[in-house]
């Protein structure tokens, strides 16, 4: 029987390959695994987003680093991976952070004529990023992230490591605030 929380620890280590925002260096750095269709996963974006601001009010912006790995749950969630994939081109096009953004704020909203609409408000080319979705280029980056998760005994998302260790507490700002602070002593 595995447990969710048999593995505390994060498996496959914070790179420069993940997607970032920040600097790896860090007091604290942030792991997410999300799913763009799980409202779990949206209300965790908004307060580590709240949480974000605050601690580098507080502290300076190379206090937190943010990072942010897919994790779709393709049997509960039919357009996750499609939205993962959409991502993924806008990233293509220097578009990462905004298209994650847009889908987790649209989140009732991820079926492929919207996601065409984000790439269109973001200025994205329209052309190639259906040519990646329709042949599914980036899936490949998708599934490693989910690889890495499994190793790390994650069975569904959210989920957030704090400084490589698997965060169990109450999804509260107040407590999640306590345990980056006492992460970064």
């Amino acid at each position: 029987m595995n447990d969710d929380h048999s593995h505390s620890s994060l498996l496959v280590p914070p790179s420069t390959q993940d997607w970032m925002q920040g600097v790896l260096s860090a007091k604290v750095v942030l792991v997410m695994y999300r799913d763009y269709q799980c409202s779990r996963s949206a209300d965790v974006y908004k307060l580590i987003k709240a949480i974000g601001r605050e601690l580098s009010a507080s502290f300076g912006e190379d206090y937190l680093c943010f990072i942010f790995r897919h994790f779709p749950q393709i049997q509960i969630h039919p357009h996750a991976q499609r939205a993962a994939q959409a991502a993924e081109s806008a990233a293509v096009q220097g578009q990462f952070w905004s298209m994650h953004d847009t889908l987790f704020i649209h989140q009732q909203k991820l079926e492929n004529g919207y996601l065409v609409e984000y790439a269109n408000d973001l200025g994205l080319d329209i052309p190639q990023f259906l040519k990646d979705l329709h042949k599914q280029v980036h899936v490949d980056r998708i599934n490693e992230d989910i690889e890495s998760g499994c190793k790390s005994g994650i069975t569904a998302a959210p989920v957030l490591f704090i400084n490589n260790i698997r965060y169990t507490g109450r999804w509260r700002i107040t407590e999640l605030i306590a345990a980056i602070v006492a992460a970064s002593h």
